[in-house]
């Protein structure tokens, strides 16, 4: 067993930060995917993100605390071009009563550099946050 709490498979979905309430919740889907941290020396992350179609290389770190801390860069060439996107998460303290309780992180993600968006001929911009959370896996 790994001492790293971050080590091993998770769910990730992320969300714009659409403030409108009567937004529908399935136009709020900014990616979704999965995460595989591996072991790496103490305070350092990396593994990879991804989905059909798309991986990106973690290279971050992880910082004890309450909560403990991740930050950490996907990078990874997505058709043919770039893609950047940076990402910063708390690991979240299990309930004293929680029933089924599995771990998670919640955090927040920006696009660093723009990229062709889901259509032809559009642009996914640089700038974008959102909220995501991965839940794990395994």
């Amino acid at each position: 067993m790994s001492d790293n709490p971050f080590v091993g498979h998770w769910t990730y979905r992320s969300l714009v930060n659409q403030p409108d309430i009567n937004t529908d919740f399935n136009n709020l889907e900014f990616g979704r995917g999965t995460i595989e941290i591996v072991e790496a020396p103490m305070q350092f992350l990396a593994g990879t993100i991804g989905g059909p179609g798309w991986s990106l290389a973690l290279k971050g770190s992880r910082a004890y605390g309450s909560p403990m801390q991740v930050r950490f860069q996907g990078t990874g060439i997505v058709s043919g071009e770039q893609w950047i996107y940076d990402y910063w998460g708390s690991l979240i303290s299990s309930w004293p009563n929680g029933v089924d309780q599995r771990p998670a992180i919640v955090g927040s993600v920006i696009r660093t550099i723009p990229h062709s968006g889901g259509s032809p001929g559009t642009v996914a911009p640089a700038g974008v946050v959102a909220s995501f959370y991965a839940v794990r896996a395994d």
